[in-house]
C-alpha cells in the first residue's frame, strides 16, 4: 500500500513539473507578441484618453506620441500635435495595482501639464465578472474624465468633482477603490517625476 501512495505521489509530481515546464515555455513564446498587442492598444486608445474624438467618432487632431523615459526607465507616453510640435496635447501614463481578485492595469490621460484627468482606460484585470469587472465600463470610467488630478480621487455613493469623488460600482467597492488608489499612485509618481522627461526638444 505504501509503495503505491509513493508512485502516485510521483506520477503527480512529474506531471506538475512537466505541465509547469510547458506553461512556462508558452509563456516565454507569447511574451513578445503579448506585450506587442499592449502596445499597439496602448497607441490605439490615446485618441479617447486625451478626449480627441468627437460625436461622431472621428479623430479631431492629427497627433505624433513620443516615448519618455526616466532615470529608472519608467516610460510616459508624450503627445504632440502633428502640425505644431510645440503644442502638447497631454499625457499617457500606466498605472498597475492590487484589485480585489488579481492585479489592475491601466491608462490614464493627463492634460498638457498633468493637472487633470482626461481620460481612463482598462488595460488588464481579472476582476469578478459581472461585478467588479465592470470598472471596464463607460459609465465607471467615464466618471474620471475632468477630474482633478492635483488632488486623491476617492470613492463615494455618486460622483462629486468639487471634492474629486466617483461613485463606486454597487456590490463591487474593492475593485472601485483599488482604481482609485492606483490612479493616484500612477500620478503621484509621474509628478514627482516630470522635471526627468524632456518636453522641448
Amino acid at each position: 500500500m505504501k509503495n503505491t501512495y509513493i508512485g502516485q505521489a510521483w506520477l503527480v509530481l512529474s506531471l506538475a513539473l512537466v505541465f509547469g515546464a510547458l506553461l512556462a515555455g508558452v509563456q516565454a513564446g507569447l511574451s513578445r507578441r503579448i506585450a506587442a498587442n499592449k502596445e499597439n492598444e496602448t497607441r490605439d486608445q490615446i485618441p479617447y484618453l486625451l478626449d480627441l474624438i468627437d460625436e461622431n467618432g472621428e479623430v479631431t487632431r492629427r497627433f505624433t506620441v513620443e516615448d519618455r523615459r526616466t532615470s529608472d526607465d519608467r516610460i510616459a507616453l508624450l503627445v504632440r500635435d502633428a502640425d505644431d510640435r510645440r503644442i502638447i496635447l497631454g499625457w499617457v501614463i500606466k498605472g498597475v495595482g492590487q484589485g480585489f481578485a488579481d492585479r489592475i492595469e491601466l491608462l490614464i490621460g493627463l492634460n498638457e501639464d498633468a493637472t487633470k484627468i482626461l481620460g481612463l482606460y482598462v488595460l488588464d484585470q481579472k476582476e469578478t465578472p459581472a461585478l467588479g469587472d465592470r470598472i471596464r465600463g463607460e459609465d465607471f470610467r467615464g466618471q474620471f474624465g475632468g477630474m482633478s488630478a492635483e488632488r486623491d480621487i476617492e470613492t463615494g455613493a455618486s460622483p462629486r468633482w468639487e471634492t474629486n469623488e466617483i461613485g463606486a460600482l454597487s456590490g463591487a467597492t474593492i475593485s472601485s477603490q483599488s482604481v482609485c488608489d492606483i490612479i493616484n499612485a500612477a500620478v503621484e509618481e509621474f509628478h514627482s517625476r516630470m522635471g526627468e522627461l524632456e518636453v522641448n526638444e
